[in-house]
């Protein structure tokens, strides 16, 4: 076996003795210079010293059948397995606190070493959320970053979905092993990833579940591997504000979204936002707390000619659809006619592009905005 392979050997052998995780790897691997085939050299009354059970000890000593799987695992094609002390680590991800000893990758390397934005958010995001995720993805990829997310349904999905739409990078961190990926109906989004360029990452061994806790876990790699993380829609208690939790234990950015009071979905973002974190707007509110990429050419965009009022159909009844879902019977209380006469209306409009038909009513478009 060549000497990575060894001490890769000996990163796999570490992950795998009981009661040992990365915080407690990275006090043993302090107390012999961060070598870690210092660690295995050391005796067993060292290691006692160092506060190791007799299980463990036996551990380190008798590699079980996990290290021969993780070793098999790195041996397919287009499989990575990255240790703590590897050149290949994250230069970001290894200054965290309790980073992980061991990445999992699937894809493209190179996706690692370009500057990353975390964006993240809900599953459960309205049409606002959404369109809001889609449009900053997009604009950001343009800036020349990356998108790291982490594959769930809502807005992990569309960011990841955009940033390939736009011609970008993603890279997505997973709750799971690489060999069970979840969620199971992102499996198409996954290959996508990869046949674009982009990488899937887990500290987790390949046939690990996604088990509850190893979500939290997972948010302190996605905001560990990028500048800053982006919430753009999050509910009081949603996941996504432990991303944003890290991200500021980890001295990196935090951006929100602001959305409506009544958008019970937003009010995460806004109570960020109450606690400091930087408004986005536009892509340029990002981009202005990033100076690293300031040598970065920034695309020119052409701004299109703006409509005008007169141009859309029943421009006074479109004052009274939201940009969350607004229902018909709403409409038609704030406008004060009858229902058959919103509906005939809003069909217009819908026409001209200028709401859409969603869940429990209608919302308004982009193409609404001068209105």
């Amino acid at each position: 076996m060549s000497p990575p392979l060894e001490r890769l050997a000996l990163w796999l052998t570490l992950d795998a003795v009981d009661g040992i995780g990365p915080v407690t790897a990275s006090r043993l691997l302090a107390q012999v210079g961060g070598d870690i085939a210092a660690l295995f050299a050391c005796d067993d009354g060292q290691l006692r010293k160092m506060g190791l059970a007799e299980a463990q000890i036996r551990q380190l000593r008798r590699p079980g059948a996990d290290v021969e799987r993780g070793m098999n695992w790195a041996a397919r094609p287009d499989h990575h397995l990255i240790s703590l002390d590897s050149p290949s680590y994250p230069t970001l991800l290894r200054e965290i606190p309790a980073a992980p000893l061991l990445l999992y990758c699937r894809g493209s390397l190179a996706a690692l070493a370009l500057p990353q934005l975390a964006m993240v958010g809900t599953r459960h995001p309205t049409y606002t959320g959404k369109d809001n995720a889609a449009r900053l993805c997009g604009e950001l990829v343009a800036h020349g970053l990356a998108i790291t997310s982490g594959l769930a349904l809502g807005i992990d999905g569309v960011c990841h979905q955009q940033a390939l739409a736009a011609g970008g990078v993603t890279l997505a961190v997973l709750g799971s092993g690489l060999d069970g990926l979840y969620p199971k109906r992102h499996q198409g989004l996954a290959d996508q990833i990869l046949d674009c360029g982009g990488l899937l990452i887990s500290e987790l061994t390949p046939d690990k579940g996604p088990l509850a806790e190893h979500f939290p876990r997972r948010n302190r790699i996605i905001s560990g591997l990028s500048l800053g993380t982006l919430v753009v829609e999050a509910a009081e208690q949603s996941g996504s504000l432990i991303t944003a939790r890290y991200a500021l234990e980890q001295g990196r950015e935090v951006f929100a979204v602001p959305g409506a009071p009544q958008n019970a979905q937003a009010a995460g973002c806004n109570r960020l936002l109450q606690q400091g974190a930087k408004l986005v707007l536009t892509a340029a509110d990002v981009m202005e707390e990033l100076p690293v990429l300031a040598s970065l050419p920034r695309p020119v965009h052409h701004s299109p000619e703006p409509s005008h009022n007169s141009e859309l159909p029943y421009a006074d009844l479109l004052d009274n659809v939201d940009y969350e879902a607004t229902s018909v019977d709403t409409v038609a209380e704030r406008s004060r006619l009858p229902v058959e006469q919103v509906l005939g209306r809003l069909v217009e409009l819908e026409l001209a592009g200028a709401v859409m038909a969603v869940a429990g009513g209608y919302v308004r478009t982009r193409r609404a905005n001068h209105v």
